[in-house]
């Protein structure tokens, strides 16, 4: 299972009162370090929550921090999260 889809599958676990989109944006830093934007490294996700969620702003990245440890470790290098 690749990256983005592991991730999809985490948030919508922990996060089920919400709507989830993930996408890879590595290509966008192709050549920025002699990154060749292949590998899954930069990620944005965007949170969609109704009025049942209840999490702040703050509160909702620092889990979505924590649920993401070890894609961190394994070699996520960029995390963009929008919520609306």
């Amino acid at each position: 299972m690749n990256r983005t889809k592991r991730i999809q599958n985490i948030l919508e676990k922990h996060f089920n009162e919400t709507s989830i989109f993930v996408k890879d944006n590595s290509n966008l830093h192709k050549g920025h370090n002699n990154f060749d934007g292949l590998e899954e490294t930069h990620i944005f996700v965007q949170i969609n929550k109704n009025s049942k969620f209840k999490l702040s702003r703050l509160e909702t990245h620092r889990k979505i921090n924590y649920l993401l440890k070890e894609e961190f470790e394994s070699g996520l290098h960029s995390l963009e999260i929008k919520i609306i």
